[in-house]
């Protein structure tokens, strides 16, 4: 019964919309002007926008913006691995520390993607949005 319940129409649209949340989900001083770490997210939510666009707006049926998607999540996920330990330690006054919220929203981005990657390869999700 879940399984129905997430491939709805409405569920769909919601968690097509809701992918953004793992794509931009950074601790706020990866924002910051002092790194260049800002545009990696950008870029990639720009990339799920417009696949969105697409499938919920357009109503397209082509394979297109879904690989869009499946492009974005999973660079994600590598990116995240990539980034996971220069960034999972920090200096404060002189001592090494673990950063704690850099290393917890890392893994749940990660999950986050990992669950998109798989949602959005189900035939019933897909098609989902073709029979509406």
């Amino acid at each position: 019964m879940p399984r129905r319940a997430l491939t709805n129409p409405a569920a769909i649209r919601a968690i097509l919309i809701l992918q953004l949340v793992p794509l931009i989900l950074f601790p706020a001083k990866s924002f910051s002007g002092a790194t260049q770490e800002w545009w990696l997210p950008v870029l990639l939510a720009l990339m799920v926008l417009a696949a969105d666009f697409a499938l919920i707006v357009r109503r397209t049926n082509e394979v297109g913006p879904w690989y869009l998607i499946s492009f974005a999540q999973g660079f994600n996920i590598i990116a995240r691995l990539m980034m996971l330990f220069p960034h999972a330690t920090q200096t404060v006054n002189g001592a090494t520390v673990p950063d704690v919220p850099h290393i917890v929203l890392s893994f749940l981005a990660i999950a986050l993607s990992a669950f998109l990657l798989w949602y959005t390869e189900l035939p019933e999700v897909r098609m989902g949005l073709a029979r509406q």
